[in-house]
C-alpha cells in the first residue's frame, strides 16, 4: 500500500538506488502518484516527481520481484477487534506471484502471531510454497506519525524480527539503506 507508510518508506528506498516498485490497489492512488500528487498532502510534488520508484496499481508487476514490504491498514472495529481483511488480501496477491527464497515483510500493525500464524499460511495456500523453506517472513512495525515531519522514516530507530538469522539480515541490510538512526534486532 502506498499510504502515510507505504509511500515514505517507497520514497526512502528508491533514494538509495534500489529498484523499487510501489503497489497500491486503488489506482486513483497511483494515477495521482504517477503525476506527482500525493492525494493525502504528506509528500511535496517534488519528492514524488524527483523519485526513481515506479507505482502500479497492476498485481502481475509484482512477478519476479524477491523482497516484499507490506504496508496496509488494519483498522479496529467498535470492540476494537483488528480487520485482518486488508492484509490477508495483500498476502494472497503476493502469494500468487511468490517465487523460492523471497522474504514478505509485513509492516501493518498486528497483534502477535499474526505474521507466522495468518499471513504465513495465506502466502503458502497462495503460492504452494512451505513457509520458513521456500519463502520468509519478517516483521518490522512501522514507525510513522501522519503529519509529522520531525519523525520520519529515516531517523526514527526501525525494529525488526525475521524467521531466522539469514532472513533477518537482508531485512537489516534492506532498511540500513536509508535508515539513518539505526536498526534494532
Amino acid at each position: 500500500g502506498l499510504g502515510y507508510v507505504g509511500l515514505p518508506l517507497t520514497l526512502a528506498l528508491a533514494e538509495t538506488g534500489a529498484d523499487v516498485l510501489g503497489y497500491d490497489i486503488d489506482q486513483d492512488r497511483v494515477h495521482a502518484l504517477r503525476s506527482g500528487i500525493d492525494q493525502f498532502d504528506e509528500t511535496p510534488s517534488e519528492v514524488i516527481e524527483s523519485t526513481n520508484a515506479r507505482f502500479t496499481a497492476d498485481p502481475e508487476e509484482l512477478t519476479g520481484r524477491t523482497f516484499f514490504i507490506v504496508t496496509v491498514p488494519t483498522p479496529i472495529d467498535e470492540n476494537h477487534q483488528p480487520n485482518l481483511s486488508a492484509l490477508i488480501s495483500a498476502s494472497q496477491t503476493i502469494g500468487a506471484r511468490l517465487e523460492r527464497g523471497a522474504v514478505v515483510v509485513y509492516e501493518s500493525t498486528v497483534y502477535p502471531g499474526v505474521t507466522q500464524e495468518v499471513c504465513g499460511p495465506e502466502l503458502a495456500r497462495a503460492s504452494n510454497l512451505i513457509c520458513g523453506e521456500d519463502f520468509f517472513l519478517a516483521y518490522s512495525p512501522e514507525r510513522i506519525n501522519p503529519g509529522d515531519s520531525v519523525h520520519g522514516v529515516k531517523n526514527v530507530t526501525k525494529v525488526a524480527g525475521a524467521q531466522d538469522e539469514e532472513t533477518l539480515d537482508r531485512v537489516v541490510a534492506c532498511y540500513e539503506r536509508f535508515v539513518t538512526a539505526g536498526v534494532h534486532r
